[in-house]
């Protein structure tokens, strides 16, 4: 009997290795000959742990599968896909999985992660192949047509990074992968390099011939050990493939690449603190220009991209930039990877196209709030991210309908709400997150995210509520205009949201009431 358990974190964290202990004893017992292979998630992390078995009609699956359920499963024919509780049949046809576009995560929990044969035989290295077989320019330009941006927020165009890159005038360049996911709610790059590692070695070595550089680092954070071991071992197996290294498959291309792991800071996940960070400096954020795609890590021009900026490209390489370019909307292309968290019903990973309301995501894949009560509130974006109200849950999944509403789209991560939550409470955490995970370096963040936790106490304790709201106003205006990165331009917005659209949250006195400053330009009541 053949089976396929995920040793995904969140598989494990819900009790994998437990299930794995059992079915080696049960099998045992019975005298069944049992091989395992241990997967990355398919992203359902309320089906997990999702075990497949291979039978003549394919892998059938069962989840959410508990230690005390194998003897049961046994019993009812596991090693035939028998019928039970706790069978979803063929999980590519579950409703939840079916529905989805899969690109990026095609062979998340599928393949073996540390099996590079294994990955070329679901497909993997056609990309790579065919761009040995190219220009770098050609290359850039199929990535300028497909349309791909930055998915780790920004949203700016890969392509036009990547030819900046190309076109600079340097000895030497690198390829740089942004891992060191640290917003609340998601969980893409991890699971992405838990599960199917040799997409992202794929990508940056395509970017790496693209641009013309020899060497690439994966910097991501201590919090992902496993995340850590399984690009580690998938480095090595392509290596040992001759997908990495001298020389690649005999095209006269190299390209070779390791891993960094860093302390956990939130703030190098901004780019130039990573570089410092990556360079055994400390992480602190660098005024631009000049632009890392100019003057990147150790001062020579570097490709600075997201893990799933950096996936994606396989497959634009392997089907064509058009087919890519063919999903999405307006300048939104191609598949998003949305990671619904908070109080949902079905909380994981799904991937869609660009496009789809806001209200689809929350209500029909993750099933509406756990607890039953009614929906409060969305965060989209992760902890910078705006809370949106009921009212906004129709704006579509796409970078410029989400600034026009005034969030942003980030990383995909959304986390729900229900009528339990204080919304107040929530702008404070903006303010003292600020505050504990700014890099210091400049004024707007270091000292106004720490007048913020402040003035925001005033409120709630009565104190000179109208003089505070004007405080706040200004503050929200200077960090806004003035911050040095994105850690303190963007905490303004979970703060102004929460006070425009949830301002019965806050204690207000008379000249609030009658509006002014912060409640004129944020629409507050």
């Amino acid at each position: 009997m053949r089976v396929f358990l995920p040793q995904d974190a969140a598989a494990l964290a819900l009790g994998a290795e437990a299930v794995l202990r059992a079915l080696r004893a049960e099998a045992a017992r019975r005298g069944v000959a049992l091989e395992v292979v241990r997967t990355g998630s398919r992203g359902a992390v309320w089906l997990e742990p999702l075990l497949e078995v291979e039978t003549a009609a394919g892998r059938i699956g069962y989840g959410r599968v508990r230690a005390g359920d194998v003897a049961g499963l046994f019993e009812a024919g596991l090693p035939e896909g028998g019928a039970h509780p706790l069978r979803i049949g063929r999980p590519e046809e579950h409703p939840w999985f079916a529905g989805q576009t899969r690109l990026t995560f095609a062979r998340c929990g599928v393949v073996d992660p540390a099996s590079a044969e294994d990955y070329a035989a679901h497909g993997g290295f056609a990309g790579l192949r065919r761009a040995l077989s190219m220009s770098g320019e050609a290359i850039v330009d199929a990535v300028k047509l497909s349309g791909l941006r930055g998915r780790g927020g920004a949203g700016f165009p890969t392509g036009i990074k990547w030819n900046t890159v190309r076109l600079a005038e340097a000895e030497r360049r690198y390829v740089v992968c942004n891992a060191d996911e640290g917003d609340s709610g998601t969980f893409a790059d991890r699971m992405l390099m838990e599960g199917d590692p040799f997409s992202l070695i794929e990508g940056m070595a395509i970017a790496g011939v693209a641009v013309g550089a020899g060497k690439g680092y994966v910097y991501t954070r201590s919090e992902y050990p496993h995340a850590v071991r399984a690009m580690r071992t998938a480095i090595v197996a392509a290596r040992r493939a001759g997908w990495l290294g001298e020389n690649i498959q005999g095209s006269g291309r190299s390209f070779d690449m390791e891993v960094r792991v860093g302390a956990g800071a939130y703030i190098c996940g901004e780019e130039t603190s990573l570089l410092n960070s990556l360079e055994g400096k400390r992480g602190v954020v660098r005024a631009k220009p000049p632009l890392p795609a100019v003057e990147g890590l150790f001062g020579r021009p570097t490709v600075v991209n997201n893990v799933l900026s950096l996936a994606a490209v396989p497959w634009i390489m392997a089907h064509g930039a058009e087919a890519y370019a063919a999903f999405g909307t307006g300048r939104s292309l191609g598949t998003l990877a949305v990671q619904i968290a908070g109080n949902v019903r079905r909380g994981g990973l799904v991937e869609l196209p660009f496009g789809l309301p806001l209200r689809a995501v929350i209500e029909e894949w993750g099933g509406g709030t756990a607890t039953g009560q009614p929906f409060r509130a969305v965060q989209v974006g992760g902890p910078l991210g705006a809370y949106f109200p009921e009212s906004l849950l129709d704006t579509p999944m796409d970078y410029e309908a989400f600034a026009q509403a005034g969030g942003l789209l980030g990383h995909g991560g959304v986390t729900v709400f229900d009528t339990g939550v204080n919304l107040s409470r929530q702008a404070r955490f903006a303010f003292e997150f600020c505050a504990a995970e700014s890099c210091g370096k400049c004024t707007p963040c270091r000292i106004g995210a720490v007048r913020g936790v402040e003035v925001i106490d005033r409120i709630a304790a009565g104190v000179d509520v109208a003089r505070n709201f004007a405080v706040l106003d200004d503050l929200l205006e200077v960090m806004t205009d003035a911050s040095l990165c994105a850690m303190g331009g963007l905490t303004p917005i979970p703060v102004g949201s929460a006070l425009k659209h949830f301002p019965q949250g806050f204690r207000r006195g008379p000249r609030h009431a009658a509006g002014g400053g912060i409640r004129e330009r944020d629409g507050c009541p």
